[in-house]
């Protein structure tokens, strides 16, 4: 299996199933690096006063959000570390929706999901069951230090965790001030017929070895090239590893038994919706902005 890049349990009810989160994409994009031409050693970022030019040491740098246009409100790094949500190492299921509820434009990433220490029966129960409710599963989960909103979803023989964006993220469709020529179209049937017939024309099949990026891949047709030819820089680089926490399998059966007979605490459908507004006495920043400048 591909390496986890974060282990915990789907927690619902009173059921947990360990599991193991694996990237369901990758970077495939060319990476320039910036290097110094004069010792090929690597270029970083500086910090810089917009004001005065000149570079600013991280000892003397705060962080500020701003509240009114030129005026910042300050917040330290106890005050943001505070504000974080507390990572539980679960992907907290808290709803169940039908597959098809969810907006194409607040989908964000995807992950597989894998079970974990002895978890494979549950992790298919759950798996089936979805599949026959025709049912995703809303859940909250923590990833460094982010809390994310997610939809756990079954593809073919396993599950698949995506990111969903928060609601304020997302923009809606009055955004783009669509005329009635749009919204309300006066077609012919002659110029629907031309466009179906050329839509069945040009169809085939999905073939995803078929789609290239013929930038990258001419780029790498040089630099396969040139290291062929042995022009070759080294550069040292020294990457980090993060540990990994995991969760503990517990009995199943007895579990689903316990939480359909009512012995445990009932759902709180408040879960996931978002907070009552206080009443409104200044002009505040807007969320995303905040949540934006809060991130280290």
């Amino acid at each position: 299996m591909a390496r986890a890049i974060w282990k915990g349990a789907i927690s619902f009810g009173l059921v947990h199933i360990p599991v193991a989160l694996v990237s369901a994409t990758a970077s495939q994009g060319v990476d320039f690096d910036w290097l110094d031409k004069r010792s090929m050693d690597p270029v970083g970022y500086k910090r810089v006063n917009k004001v005065t030019g000149k570079e600013v040491t991280k000892e003397d740098i705060v962080k500020g959000v701003e509240y009114q246009k030129g005026q910042y409100v300050l917040i330290s790094e106890d005050e943001i570390r505070a504000a974080h949500p507390k990572s539980t190492q679960t992907i907290d299921i808290f709803s169940f929706v039908d597959s098809e509820k969810i907006p194409l434009q607040n989908i964000d990433k995807p992950y597989f999901l894998a079970p974990d220490k002895r978890g494979g029966k549950v992790y298919a129960l759950l798996r089936e069951t979805l599949v026959k409710t025709n049912k995703v599963a809303l859940a909250h989960v923590v990833l460094h230090t982010r809390q994310h909103l997610a939809a756990l979803m079954p593809l073919e023989t396993a599950l698949v965790l995506v990111m969903l964006r928060w609601p304020a993220e997302v923009r809606e469709l009055d955004v783009l001030e669509l005329g009635d020529e749009v919204t309300n179209p006066t077609l012919a049937k002659g110029e629907l017929e031309m466009a179906k017939r050329l839509v069945e024309d040009m169809s085939g099949d999905w073939e995803p070895q078929a789609y290239r990026d013929s930038f990258e891949d001419k780029i790498m047709e040089l630099v396969e090239k040139k290291a062929n030819e042995g022009r070759l820089e080294a550069v040292e680089t020294d990457p980090g590893e993060e540990q990994r926490k995991t969760a503990d399998v517990i009995d199943l059966t007895e579990l689903l038994k316990r939480s359909l007979g009512g012995k445990g605490k009932a759902p709180d459908k408040s879960a996931g919706k978002a907070p009552a507004k206080p009443a409104k006495t200044r002009k505040s920043a807007p969320a995303k902005k905040a949540t934006k400048a809060s991130r280290g």
